[in-house]
């Protein structure tokens, strides 16, 4: 096998594991969504509250000064419905559902919601009923 070939070889074992890795983490993250949104529905608050990333539950926490589990169920979340699209950058994710858009993060535990219950405003940031900080 000549440089050339083995140049070829290598570039399309690279671009293929790049390929698989990124659809694993767009697929974990839609995931991680697909879970929050089930428990937001269910009413399962303890579930939506562990699909929350570390500095979000902990934010709620603080603001409603209770636990997490009794503070979403104060918040106006509105049912998101199905993911219509995933964009994955890195250990980012914003999921964009039917009617609400959220943001995730990768951590050593999975993929967890950062940001839920958000609006697009333009070009400003977008407006979140749950975010951490």
């Amino acid at each position: 096998m000549g440089p050339a070939a083995a140049l070829t070889g290598l570039l399309l074992a690279v671009t293929t594991t790049a390929c698989g890795s990124l659809d694993e983490r767009r697929d974990d993250a839609r995931a991680a969504a697909v879970r929050f949104e089930q428990a937001l529905r269910a009413g399962r608050t303890a579930v939506l509250c562990a699909v929350l990333a570390p500095g979000t539950r902990e934010e709620v926490e603080q603001s409603a000064e209770e636990p997490c589990d009794r503070a979403v169920e104060g918040e106006r979340l509105p049912a998101g419905g199905t993911v219509r699209h995933m964009d994955v950058y890195g250990d980012q994710a914003r999921a964009v559902l039917e009617h609400d858009t959220l943001f995730l993060a990768h951590f050593d535990a999975g993929w967890k919601v950062t940001a839920a219950g958000c609006e697009p405003r333009g070009e400003q940031p977008y407006q979140c009923e749950i975010k951490g900080r």
